[in-house]
């Protein structure tokens, strides 16, 4: 089998580069990337196996050409700069070529310190859960106060209808994956991102597939904090005892506590959800500041806005201005996302895989919903969730759910059986805890259950990380036909 071979030297932005390709262009990051670095007037064209909404809708809107799979020939017009996605690996045939050529190269986050994040002060929201909506929390209240931010998130902030933006202002909001960087650069994406002030909401286990256990996350996320100046700062959820534990012994910088215990410097309380919407109370050492209104339900969701009060707080913005940019704040596609209500049968979009992140998803949804029945349809989809390492965790997780729908996963090529997830064997094992749970092979399989099954009043929330087969609409045409 052929493989790639890199010159490192060329691991490097040519001077005055024109024409940028991406590899692996309908990745969340690479997409956003791909709007900036066309924003800044060069060339952009792309490839990818795996075209789809909403990544491929908007690139399209862009004007971006992407190219159907990943051939040397998508290379015969030569451009000054390849990016490669870290979905690529070193056989992909595009990457050979690359190799071939010798043209110059970096990784997406490499791409984002050289282009956008030299002069900025780079915000960087990390953790296990809740970066996306942390993300794009701060870079719509930064918007809503005046102080639009450059920022590059892995979702679309309605707000703005795209994932990334470039900004004259003083900030750039960074999302900031922990997930391995390139097949060339084995090291996490933020370790590229410039810190000047970060968010660290939590770290569990994850990414089975390049982690070995949870030493070796905290490991990288240590590094991280150590990268924040001193003159920056760490805003940190201190009720997550690993992030509490990393912050302490690694941050140069000052630690800025939030909570809703009595010591954190910055505490949530008095929490009252009223469907889709929460409002809680601000303590700031001790002094109550306020109220603050978010239109999105949940503890978690609650949490992800009041670290982002207390970063801006320290960046020297008033609080009663920050909680009105947080009380406007839209939303973020796939993110307890509502497609559609047919026949009074409501269907949301969720991201959530992690079992954390499942669970409290669904009890945030219970919690929007008390008296409703609510049904969830779950695709492990991840190279973690089709693993066996969650298997009974993900037992554990769907306590708020009525009926649990769980797709058969694409096994993993390269992991034995045994090691991988089963969908039968969690289905049996919600069944023995009074669920009602199936597994299902194929999508039209769950699609025609739901269809069969759901009533005016229901919930249906969709977890994954993926385009599931466009089940979201497909289900929402099918309810309309059972009418």
């Amino acid at each position: 089998m052929i493989t790639a071979e890199l010159d490192p030297s060329l691991n490097r932005a040519p001077l005055s580069p024109r024409h940028i390709h991406l590899i692996g262009i309908c990745g969340t990051g690479m997409a956003a990337m791909a709007a900036m670095l066309q924003q800044q007037g060069f060339v952009v064209t792309g490839s990818d196996e795996n075209i789809y909404p909403p990544m491929s809708d908007f690139l399209s809107g862009l004007g971006i050409d992407v190219m159907a799979g990943y051939r040397a020939e998508n290379l015969v017009v030569r451009p000054d700069l390849v990016i490669v996605g870290n979905v690529v690996r070193r056989t992909n045939p595009e990457a050979v070529e690359l190799g071939r050529l010798g043209i110059a190269y970096l990784s997406m986050p490499q791409a984002l310190g050289h282009f956008f994040l030299t002069g900025k002060k780079s915000l960087v929201v990390a953790g296990t859960h809740g970066k996306t909506t942390t993300s794009s929390l701060l870079a719509t209240t930064l918007h809503r106060m005046g102080a639009t931010p450059g920022f590059m998130i892995g979702g679309l902030v309605e707000a703005f209808g795209r994932n990334s933006h470039v900004s004259d202002g003083p900030y750039f909001v960074v999302e900031g994956d922990e997930y391995d960087t390139a097949f060339f650069n084995k090291v996490s994406k933020f370790q590229h991102y410039q810190p000047f002030a970060a968010i660290l909401t939590s770290v569990e286990f994850d990414h089975a597939d390049i982690f070995a256990d949870l030493e070796a996350i905290k490991a990288s996320f240590a590094e991280f904090i150590t990268r924040i100046p001193a003159d920056g700062a760490l805003v940190a959820h201190m009720e997550d005892p690993v992030v509490a534990g990393l912050a302490v012994a690694h941050a140069a910088c000052p630690i800025v506590g939030y909570g809703t215990s009595a010591d954190c410097e910055w505490r949530l309380g008095e929490l009252n959800v009223n469907g889709l919407s929460s409002e809680f109370s601000v303590f700031h050492q001790g002094k109550r500041l306020g109220r603050c209104r978010l239109p999105m339900p949940g503890l978690h969701n609650c949490l992800n806005a009041l670290a982002v009060i207390a970063l801006l707080h320290r960046l020297g913005f008033v609080f009663d201005e920050i909680a009105s940019g947080l009380a406007s704040f839209e939303g973020v596609k796939r993110r307890q996302q509502i497609r559609g209500v047919v026949r009074g049968i409501t269907v949301i979009d969720d991201f959530a895989h992690h079992p954390t992140a499942v669970r409290e998803t669904l009890n945030a949804l219970r919690l929007a919903w008390p008296d409703n029945r609510l049904f969830v349809v779950f695709e492990p989809r991840t190279n973690s969730s089709r693993r066996a390492v969650f298997q009974e965790d993900y037992a554990r997780v769907f306590t708020a759910a009525d009926r649990i729908y769980i797709r058969a996963h694409v096994p993993l090529e390269t992991v034995p059986l045994e090691q991988q997830f089963s969908s039968s064997r969690l289905a049996a094992d919600l069944r023995a805890l009074g669920k009602v749970a199936q597994s299902f092979d194929k999508t039209d399989a769950i699609i025609a259950a739901l269809a069969q099954t759901c009533q005016s009043g229901d919930i249906v929330v969709i977890l994954s990380n993926g385009g599931f087969d466009g089940i979201h609409d497909r289900l929402l045409t099918r309810l309309g036909q059972s009418a």
